[in-house]
């Protein structure tokens, strides 16, 4: 068991009225489409977003998203009907794209009534989407780059996610400051939701201003009380900082690495010396290309489970997003989530004015008007 977090002096008056109406308005379309209080998504993380934490963001106003991650159908229409019968509320399921059963898992989806489909790890293909979209479904892509993000909307995508290099796990190049600037101002079609390395409600505020719809958190929500997560693997979480949470290390361009963003550990520094000793045997002439590529691929496989699950921190894969330094303690979803909405209205209140329009569309704050 986790030690008891140290106690929380009581906030001695809650979030600012007017502040969380502002917040209500900048949230309205993304909240909208979710069909949830606030705009923001849980980020599926296999192992991790399983029925208990998904129901618990839905239950507390958030939008909780299942992780099908390798599950086979029977088992994701297993976990859909045990999420289901913890809460009515919506939630979505996050499928990913290069899964061999893939139209079968969305017709689970589809069976189980959910009416929200996440297409995640690569481009969704067109049969997916029309099949999710034939049946009511909402699909939910990510966008890793503004011309992406449009052929995405135009393949019929209702809703996009833009995911920075902040993010734990599987990660693309580029910050989410920088995909935020490049894809809100040209993207208004369909709600545009932010992720990567969010872990404060002024962060959600800023991007709500630029244009978001809302945003997906991950990693603040992996010490939550409803997170079965093994304890070792909160701990590793409340202990990190956000420069232990570092992209996999690639030895050779010759052998590429897909980027995962994960705190270190023995594991780690023991994969870098596992790529040296495959790339000498290939040199030797003791290891084709092909099978040094494949023996530095499965360095990984089951590490994640072995990290959630069975609580091996030293040897498992501690996927984490840079926010893991804003993890301080166990706490409920409720919580959390209490306290990053309190930020955003705290940071729009100490402005004493509501957010506007801008001609433009995107949100902003009017600038003082000159002594005369």
């Amino acid at each position: 068991m986790l030690a008891p977090s140290p106690a929380v002096p009581p906030a001695t008056e809650g979030p600012d009225p007017a502040a969380l109406a502002e917040l209500d308005r900048l949230m309205a379309r993304g909240a909208g489409f979710l069909g949830s209080h606030w705009a923001i998504l849980g980020g599926a993380m296999s192992w991790v977003s399983e029925r208990h934490l998904v129901a618990a963001l839905s239950e507390a106003g958030a939008f909780g998203v299942l992780a099908c991650g390798a599950m086979e159908p029977p088992r994701l229409a297993e976990e859909i009907a045990a999420t289901q019968a913890l809460t009515d509320k919506p939630f979505g399921v996050n499928l990913i794209t290069m899964h061999p059963r893939l139209e079968d898992l969305v017709q689970v989806c589809l069976d189980a009534k959910v009416g929200h489909i996440v297409f995640a790890g690569g481009i969704p293909p067109g049969p997916a989407i029309r099949k999710a979209k034939d049946a009511g479904a909402r699909v939910i892509c990510f966008a890793p780059a503004l011309a992406l993000a449009k052929k995405l909307v135009r393949s019929g995508a209702d809703a996009l996610v833009i995911e920075g290099s902040e993010a734990g796990g599987h990660i693309g190049p580029v910050s989410l400051n920088v995909l935020a600037q490049e894809i809100l101002p040209h993207v208004r079609d369909v709600p545009v939701f932010v992720a990567g390395g969010i872990g404060r409600g002024e962060a959600i505020l800023s991007y709500l201003e630029m244009g978001a719809a809302g945003a997906q958190i991950g990693t603040r929500f992996v010490c939550a009380s409803e997170c079965v997560a093994h304890p070792n693997f909160k701990r590793a979480f409340i202990r990190g900082a956000a420069r232990d949470a570092l992209p996999t290390v690639q030895l050779d361009e010759s052998f590429p690495v897909i980027p995962v963003r994960a705190l270190q550990n023995a594991g780690t520094k023991r994969f870098l010396e596992h790529q040296a000793e495959v790339i000498r045997r290939f040199r030797a002439g003791e290891l084709t290309k092909e099978a040094a590529q494949l023996d530095i691929e499965h360095f990984w496989a089951g590490a994640l489970r072995r990290a959630v699950v069975d609580g091996d921190v030293e040897n498992g894969s501690l996927m984490a997003g840079q926010s893991v330094g804003m993890v301080l303690r166990e706490e409920p979803v409720t919580a959390i989530l209490a306290e990053i909405v309190a930020q955003a209205a705290a940071a729009i209140a100490a402005r004493g004015l509501p957010a506007r329009e801008t001609p433009g569309g995107m949100g902003g704050f009017a600038p003082p008007q000159a002594a005369g």
